[in-house]
């Protein structure tokens, strides 16, 4: 078992129950030995062999992947040396308690209930036969199989607990790393969007003003002294520009590349989202055009608020529309997961989901000089809303 903050207490029961076997094995070697009988040597003897079959046993099922028949097998002769021993003297009835606990760990719930059962039975049956029927000797081994059956009950419950709790660490560290990567990942993307958006409004369009600047010149005199250096200079500007072209091209997100951002959303749809399950419906038009940064801030937006829904809205459906009129610019990401309270600020929704996704989107949308919105309710999916005006990133 992998170890976890339960480890300590699962082998404090499996110690406690081996201490216990031995214990009451010593017990009935020494009552055979204190109060010799024909049997005695019999039952010592049967007593060791049972003592090697349980520590062999302990070996084989811990460390070796034993199938349901070895473990079968070994309960089989485990509990036919008990009979045996049973049947020989009385103080073997006890030894029936620690093997309720192996009925259960090997067995399972059902058939380790069912061979509890009839163990109590033989145990019973066992002490009636040696010293006669008495209360105690019915009500002892009762009571004996119900404390054990509550105490397995109570381990395998913990073990399971412990399986999933290191199931969730394991996949919080694994969604941390993610998160971490993932962080990374975007703030290197908005930083060359940025460098992108910078080199666009300074050098490119300076560049560009330059050579229309050259190329007038050149048509308005092009007999005058020193016209070829003019020429000279507006080829060099405009080599110049496509070089800083070639920047903003490197810099802009790759989704972008050769496509719109209506392609840019569909592929991503196709290739990303729907093998996580999720179907994802793009309405925005093809013959949408929109600055690059912009068109770089709404993927971003879109990939964040859709990571959201995967992750924590148990949706099937989204559907991520863009929508213009005139110059203002609305858009959505709607899920038919099962939303959140709507009395939560943006904030407190993001705490509460550990989003860095809803942050990094308001954030983001606030540089661009926009609102963004969340309008959901517990049932019934959740909208993510942003709202820009187009004029002021003509």
């Amino acid at each position: 078992m992998p170890h976890t903050a339960l480890t300590p207490v699962f082998v404090g029961l499996r110690t406690g129950l081996h201490a216990l076997f031995a214990a009451l094995a010593v017990l009935v070697i020494v009552r055979a030995l204190v109060a010799p009988t024909d049997a005695s040597v019999t039952v010592i003897g049967l007593t060791l062999l049972l003592g090697v079959t349980y520590a062999l046993g302990s070996v084989v099922t811990r460390h070796t992947e034993a199938r349901w028949l070895l473990r079968s097998g070994w309960l089989i002769l485990l509990t036919l040396e008990w009979v045996l021993l049973v049947w020989l003297t009385p103080d073997a009835a006890y030894l029936v308690f620690p093997l309720f606990f192996l009925y259960l760990h090997l067995l399972g719930r059902w058939w380790g209930s069912a061979a509890i059962l009839v163990s109590t039975i033989i145990a019973i049956c066992a002490l009636g036969l040696h010293s006669g029927w008495t209360v105690g000797g019915v009500i002892g081994p009762l009571v004996g199989a119900g404390v054990a059956l509550l105490i397995g009950l109570g381990y395998q419950a913990l073990a399971r607990e412990a399986a999933e709790r290191e199931a969730l660490v394991r996949e919080l560290i694994a969604t941390r790393g993610l998160l971490a990567a993932t962080e990374h990942e975007s703030g290197v993307l908005a930083e060359r969007a940025r460098l992108a958006r910078e080199i666009h409004d300074t050098l490119a369009q300076g560049l560009s003003s330059i050579q229309m600047l050259l190329h007038a010149a050149e048509r308005a005199d092009p007999g005058r002294p020193g016209i070829e250096h003019i020429h000279l200079a507006r080829e060099t500007a405009a080599a110049n520009l496509a070089e800083a072209r070639r920047f903003i091209r490197e810099l802009t997100p790759p989704q972008l590349d050769d496509q719109t951002l209506a392609g840019a959303l569909r592929r991503l749809a196709r290739t990303q989202w729907a093998p996580q399950g999720l179907d994802v419906q793009v309405r925005v038009s093809d013959a949408l055009v929109l600055p690059m940064h912009l068109q770089t801030a709404l993927l971003r937006i879109a990939q964040g608020a859709i990571a959201n829904v995967i992750q924590h809205a148990h949706a099937s459906t989204a559907t991520i529309t863009i929508a213009v009129d005139h110059d203002q610019l609305r858009f959505t990401v709607a899920d038919d997961g099962i939303g959140f309270d709507p009395s939560q600020t943006l904030d407190e929704a993001a705490e509460k989901s550990d989003s860095f996704g809803l942050r990094a989107a308001s954030e983001r949308v606030q540089q661009l000089g926009g609102t963004l919105t969340i309008d959901a309710a517990p049932g019934r999916g959740s909208i993510v809303a942003v709202d820009l005006t187009l004029t002021e990133h003509a």
